[in-house]
This record gives C-alpha cells, structure tokens and sequence, in this order.
C-alpha cells in the first residue's frame, strides 16, 4: 500500500508540474494512508524532473521520518496539521501559483463570481488572518497550518478544498493526493478568473445563494446528480 501512496504522492507532485504551479522546487504535494498513520510527501528542494517515488519521504503524524534519506518537505508540519485537524482530508497541494498568490499577497478572498467558482466551492475561497511576529519566529509551518484551521471556521474542508495563506500562496487538499493537486489547479484557475472579473468590471458582485448553491449541490449534495453514477462507470 505505502508504494502505491509514493506513486499516486510523485503524480500529484508532477501534474503541479504539467498545469504550471509551480517554478524550479517550489510547491510540494503530500497524501496519508489513515490506516498506518503514515503521511508520504515531496522531499525538500529537489528538483520534480529527477524524483522517483523512492526519493519521497515517509513521516509519521508527529513528524518523525520513517522512510527516506531526504529531508522532508519544509512545508511538512502544515500539512500534519492539516491531517490531524480533519480525518476527511487524504492528501494536500501547495503552490505559488501565479493569481492566486496575487490574491493572497492582497491579502483578500475570493468571491464567488461565477459557476465555476461554485462547482468546488461552497462560499468564498478564505485568506487567513495576518500572521504575527512571534507565530512567525516560533513553529512557522505549524503555526501556518494553525492559521489555515482558523480560516475555516465558518465552513469545513470537504465545502472549501482550498484557502489562501496571507503573503504566502494557496494551499489545497482533498480525499487523496491527486485530489488535492486538482483542486489546486481548480483555485487558481478561479482566482485567475476572479481578476479578471474585476478587471472588466470593479464593480462586481457575487452570485447569489440560489445560483452558488444550486451549482455546489449538484455535484456535492445529497441529491448530486452531475457526472456518472459510480456503477455506471
């Protein structure tokens, strides 16, 4: 099973790659297997076009490398947070992708504009609050993931796969790696749209509820009818 995790953890990492999120090393993409408790993520610095799934490394919950001569992503205590606060979330994506780093320099969400906006988002895409000298100084990426939970308050993961850290960039995540990268693709091609949006018009508003909500619950609801019936496929 752990092998498998390093090849669908290495593909996650490259489709960043291949959708252009991210330039030279930056960015990382990690996923858990819940039954061993065992998190798989991008090594630090080293370059995607010379990693194998061998080059990955193996943590455990708290952070203790199990598997792997390289050092772990520099981003790996944000994504443990992230992994112990919501059992649902099975893999995680961060880049410096180009717009939705804009809006997260700006430091300001991302309204909903339009139905592709709704389709993965349940409500705006959150910024974190600002973080402070003394979060910055102590546990930084610990602190990082703890500032991610607290954007989330008013809504949960599964309704908003994604937030924007502030004077950082997005992180998103979802029910496995690849998942996560392509909810991490999905953000930005929002956030891209939304500058846009208000580049045509500064004066736009948000859809309203009935418009976000009937695009949201069409394919997250209970009642979701958009796609193939699993059996069908």
């Amino acid at each position: 099973m752990l092998q498998r995790l390093r090849e669908q953890v290495l593909e996650a990492n490259l489709e960043l790659v291949r959708r252009n999120l991210v330039l030279y090393t930056f960015g990382n993409a990690s996923g858990i297997s819940r039954e061993e408790g065992l998190v798989v993520i991008k090594p630090s610095g080293v370059p995607y076009e010379q990693m194998k799934p061998e080059h990955l490394v193996v943590t455990d919950l708290a952070g203790n490398i199990r598997e792997g001569m390289l050092r772990p992503s520099s981003d790996l205590a944000t994504h443990l947070v992230l992994y112990n606060e919501f059992p649902e979330i099975g893999g995680v994506a961060h880049t410096h992708s180009e717009y939705a780093t804009a809006w997260a320099q700006a430091r300001k969400s991302i309204p909903c504009f339009g139905t592709t906006h709704a389709d993965y988002f349940h409500g705006p895409i959150p910024v974190t609050s600002e973080m402070t000298d003394q979060e910055i100084s102590g546990d930084y990426e610990e602190n990082t993931g703890q500032a991610i939970v607290r954007s989330l308050k008013q809504t949960n993961p599964s309704a908003t796969p994604g937030v924007l850290v502030a004077n950082h960039g997005p992180f998103a995540w979802g029910k496995d790696a690849g998942t996560a990268a392509h909810n991490a693709v999905i953000l930005e091609a929002i956030a891209r749209m939304a500058y846009f949006t208000l580049s045509v018009n500064p004066a736009a508003q948000p859809v309203g509820s009935g418009l976000h909500d009937k695009h949201y619950l069409r394919k997250h609801g209970k009642n979701a009818y958009y796609g193939q019936a699993k059996e069908q496929q």
